[in-house]
């Protein structure tokens, strides 16, 4: 079983004003949300070397014509 440990309010209000206290949970994300980044850029990069993509085509600025 999980022993449960209880910090003390004073406790928990002296660790918030600590400025270099560090959110796991916040940094674990940034880490995670860069690695799939990465990942994505991979892809993206892996994609667009195996299909190319094509200039894009100019639209004509005339109005097509009516029949």
């Amino acid at each position: 079983m999980r022993q449960l440990n209880f910090i003390s309010s004073d406790a928990l209000n002296a660790m918030s004003q600590d400025d270099k206290l560090i959110d796991l949970n916040t940094e674990r994300a940034k880490r995670v949300h860069d690695l799939n980044d990465k990942r994505l850029n991979e892809v993206r990069q892996a994609f667009e070397q195996a299909m190319p993509l094509g200039k894009a085509k100019k639209k004509p600025k005339n109005k097509p014509k009516k029949r």
